[in-house]
């Protein structure tokens, strides 16, 4: 059945991020400020918290490595209100903030006319029991339930039609996104012998934690060191299970801390339901992506490293199968801060307005 007759796609919009002084805000507004569509309309740059008696800080003075990037030097972070946004009539906003900021503030930018692309975890969990590990409390429950059913979960090699149309786009975890991508093949494939289970050993580098001064991220814990954490109660595994098809039975995710800026790679443990041939699993990934220009495959028995993923926009996937051919080792890299959060916000906006997926990102 062909699509429906789509509107013309617009030749730019007006954009804003709110939470620009992070890691992935900056990193948001790296990648808008050389985006080919929005060179006559620079994206508006708001803090996180919402003081209007704050000063504007120079862009440069919180993210020093954006200088000499476009207008970047003549840029300020202003104070977040609502006025300011309307006075621009912003059209998509980026919520790089708390999961508590962007659960308050989804709802009121949609009623002001703008989309939202959200990066926190306020809007990914369909299921009350799953969103619980963020204790997030709306002050209309009604309202908010009708958005989060609403709310199109943003991994664009999944869920590309319905985010096109969206209003409301839930941006993926960075943990979450390495391991779908490497998971939902051969998932949706009927290929995996779900009963026997899949384990997901997932480390990150520091960045992925924020700028929050939490003690086991500080240099003193994370220098030469490895170690896991939140072992049976990490907040991406509901995300996982829900875009997955999976019970907590089926399915163990383990995340640990690396000593390095940046990157998350995912070993995960699969077993299929009949012996194969690397080339059967090899055609199963190249159809699946065949569409997915930032999804790299490597041809097994390659693996993927972070040291290649690292500072861009792809997620890398390969495999290793072993000798009986059905217990089989799967790889994902990616960079937290870019696929695993920031590029993927513009991948989703790029759909949004109907433009090229990876434009800006190539």
């Amino acid at each position: 059945m062909p699509e429906p007759a789509s509107k013309p796609a617009p030749s730019t919009l007006r954009i804003a991020i709110a939470g620009v002084s992070g890691y992935a805000g900056g990193e948001l507004a790296r990648l808008l400020l050389r985006h080919p569509r929005l060179q006559s309309a620079t994206p508006l740059l708001l803090g996180r918290m919402g003081e209007p008696e704050a000063v504007p800080t120079a862009l440069t003075h919180l993210h020093p490595q954006l200088s000499g990037i476009g207008p970047a030097n003549e840029l300020r972070v202003l104070p977040f209100t609502w006025q300011q946004l309307q006075r621009q009539s912003i059209d998509i906003i980026f919520l790089a903030t708390p999961h508590e900021q962007s659960r308050a503030w989804a709802p009121q930018a949609i009623a002001h006319g703008m989309r939202v692309i959200d990066l926190s975890g306020a809007w990914r969990l369909q299921q009350e029991h799953n969103r619980a590990v963020y204790k997030l409390e709306d002050t209309d429950p009604v309202l908010a339930a009708e958005l989060q059913r609403e709310a199109v979960y943003g991994s664009p090699e999944l869920h590309a039609p319905a985010i096109r149309n969206a209003r409301l786009v839930a941006n993926p975890g960075c943990y979450a996104t390495s391991i779908l991508l490497a998971l939902a093949p051969l998932v949706r494939s009927g290929l995996l012998d779900l009963d026997h289970g899949i384990v997901c050993d997932s480390k990150s580098g520091a960045s992925g934690a924020g700028k929050a001064l939490v003690p086991n991220n500080l240099f003193m814990h994370a220098a030469d060191n490895l170690s896991a954490y939140a072992v049976f109660g990490h907040r991406h595994t509901g995300e996982l299970l829900e875009q997955l098809g999976l019970s907590s039975e089926q399915f163990q995710f383990t995340p640990h801390l690396l000593p390095i800026p940046r990157g998350i790679l995912s070993t995960i443990y699969v077993r299929l339901r009949q012996p194969s041939r690397p080339e059967e699993i090899q055609a199963v990934l190249e159809r699946f992506y065949a569409a997915a220009p930032l999804v790299r495959l490597r041809p097994s028995p390659q693996l993927p490293q972070i040291q290649h993923v690292a500072r861009t926009n792809f997620c890398d996937l390969g495999f290793h199968l072993g000798p009986d051919g059905r217990k089989m080792v799967v790889v994902s890299c990616l960079d937290n801060l870019l696929k695993g959060a920031a590029s993927q916000a513009v991948e989703n906006m790029n759909l949004m307005a109907g433009w090229k997926q990876s434009e800006g990102l190539q």
